[in-house]
This record gives C-alpha cells, sequence and structure tokens, in this order.
C-alpha cells in the first residue's frame, strides 16, 4: 500500500516561513510528478506547485517568488518552502503525486491527507 505522508504545517505569522514535506512510502518503484494543492473549505482546490521527476518546476501566479518545490528522490520526498506567508495563504495544504506501482501500467495517483497551514499573527 502506497502513501503520501504529509508533515510541518502549523501556525506561523505574516512574514514568516514554513516548509511542508510529503514521503512517499509503501512498494513503488518510483515518484514521477509531484504536486502540491492547497483547499480552505468552501473554496475551489488550487495547485500551488508541480515538480516533474526531471525537476521541472511550476507555481501558481500567487505563490511564485516565495514559494519553492523541491525533491529528494533518494528519499522518496517532496517539500515546498514557503516564505514571505500570507494570511491569505492559510489553506489545508494536500501532496499529490503520480507513483509508479507497476512498470507496464501507468503510475497511479495518490493524495495525501493533508496539512494545515495557518498564516496569522
Amino acid at each position: 500500500q502506497v502513501q503520501l505522508v504529509e508533515s510541518g504545517g502549523g501556525l506561523v505569522q505574516p512574514g514568516g516561513s514554513l516548509r511542508l514535506s510529503c514521503a512517499a512510502s509503501g512498494s513503488f518503484f518510483r515518484l514521477s510528478i509531484m504536486r502540491w494543492y492547497r483547499r480552505a473549505p468552501g473554496r475551489e482546490r488550487e495547485l500551488v506547485a508541480g515538480i516533474t521527476s526531471g525537476g521541472t518546476t511550476n507555481y501558481a501566479d500567487s505563490v511564485k517568488g516565495r514559494f519553492t518545490i523541491s525533491r529528494d528522490n533518494a528519499k522518496n520526498t517532496v517539500y515546498l518552502q514557503m516564505n514571505s506567508l500570507k494570511p491569505e495563504d492559510t489553506d489545508v495544504y494536500y501532496c499529490n503525486g503520480y507513483i509508479v506501482t507497476d512498470l507496464g501500467r501507468p503510475p497511479y495517483e495518490y493524495w495525501g491527507q493533508g496539512t494545515q497551514v495557518t498564516v496569522s499573527s
């Protein structure tokens, strides 16, 4: 059973920083494209950032210049470094990934359980 487990969320003051981690566990061959989403209750899910297996990244306009997505393939972990946090960044952040569990099949999509980020003074 493959799982994505997020950590690193919490309460931070405006202007502060947090680093989220998403660790993949279980039986699989490799991680493919990995993404971070966020969604507050009553709002649409928003793609925050993505990173390919080769390291190509993309970001939502709202976080460009403040957030950085990275990955450590040896540790099967993806990170989201969040700097200059704003109250509007308050959300539940979800890790999403396509993971190769069978070399003869396309990668499957998995979601983490989410981690709360609250930006408030």
